[in-house]
């Protein structure tokens, strides 16, 4: 026990949380009672009264408890809760609070969609989606995406974007990625920095060979490579990117690194650009603190609070008005000093 304390002693927030388990600030609610959580929506919704109560509840569940809500509310009422809340409530509170009740698959498919349907491709969501999901849960968004709207993913992927961007999504997309061993491979990281330096005949890099190594190298592995790449080399993998790279395929590489060099600090970031300057882009900060609210807020908002220089709690308080500000610190939970 005395060596477990001096463990955890030494380490930050984050890292306390993460030692126990978890690094979610949303978690199972030890009081749940589905009954009393669907009697109170119903009333609040039927009405089209209480939204603040509305929030409360649903924020206050994690994403398995909100699922047996929503088939109570069927049983119960007749009626689906996800169907209500889009015919009670209205703006950003309605979306985010859709995106609460949604499998966390379900809501990454649907803002995959979003982000190829109409005029145009939203390349930041869809990068940042397959940048950051797991091979498991790459799987389950396709699956859902295919049941939901019909269509094939990859397919989509292919008619909205061009090469060499599409070769790099489809190849995020399959999840291979490979799970770190806890064996560290000098050689193989010797190996595949010498492939990233290597140029071809025009004077430029091959991306075929790029997009399979940040695509199914381990991520323990690729910040070793990253690491040798800036022994071997005059610049960092960053600057090589943007030296040899062009246009979207650019931005999502440099995407890419930043996720396997810091996730945390990558989030914390979007949030931030997300909030700076004028104008709020509120679709981001819902969709980030969603996403991540039962994976990864504690260390995205430790992450901010050492870059920035002040809380995420309380960025959102002046950043974000009305309705949604009040869902989004429930989710964010608390105040960093």
């Amino acid at each position: 026990m005395a060596l477990t304390h001096e463990i955890l002693s030494s380490l930050h927030l984050a890292d306390k949380i993460g030692a126990w388990g978890t690094l979610g600030t949303i978690r199972p609610l030890k009081s749940f009672d589905q009954d009393f959580a669907v009697e109170k929506l119903a009333e609040s919704l039927e009405t089209k009264g209480n939204r603040q109560l509305i929030s409360d509840i649903v924020t206050s569940l994690n994403n398995d408890q909100r699922q047996e809500v929503i088939k109570l509310y069927k049983d119960s009422t007749q009626q689906d809760l996800v169907a209500k809340v889009q015919k009670s409530l209205s703006g950003d509170l309605e979306k985010a609070i859709v995106g609460l009740l949604k499998t966390p698959a379900a809501y990454d498919a649907q803002e995959l969609r979003a982000s190829m349907k109409g005029l145009g491709t939203d390349e930041a969501t869809l990068t940042e989606i397959l940048c950051t999901r797991t091979n498991t849960q790459l799987r389950e968004i396709q699956e859902i995406y295919k049941q939901e709207y019909k269509t094939d993913f990859e397919k989509n992927i292919i008619s909205d974007t061009s090469e060499p961007y599409t070769g790099l999504l489809l190849a995020l997309a399959k999840g291979k990625r490979e799970k770190d061993a806890g064996i560290i491979d000098y050689a193989l990281i010797q190996q595949d920095s010498k492939v990233l330096t290597a140029l071809g005949p025009k004077n430029s890099p091959n991306s075929d060979i790029w997009i399979r190594i940040l695509s199914e190298r381990s991520l323990g592995h690729l910040r070793r490579v990253f690491d040798q790449y800036s022994n071997d080399n005059s610049m960092g993998i960053e600057d090589s990117i943007k030296k040899y790279f062009k246009g979207d395929f650019q931005k999502a590489a440099l995407t890419l690194v930043a996720v396997i060099k810091n996730t945390a600090l990558y989030f914390a970031d979007k949030l931030h650009n997300a909030m700076k300057g004028l104008g709020t882009d509120e679709n981001t900060i819902s969709r980030v603190l969603i996403s991540r609210s039962e994976t990864d807020l504690l260390s995205i908002r430790v992450a901010y609070r050492r870059k920035y220089g002040k809380s995420l709690y309380s960025s959102l308080q002046s950043e974000v008005k009305g309705d949604l500000q009040a869902c989004l610190l429930s989710l964010c939970r608390a105040e960093d000093l």
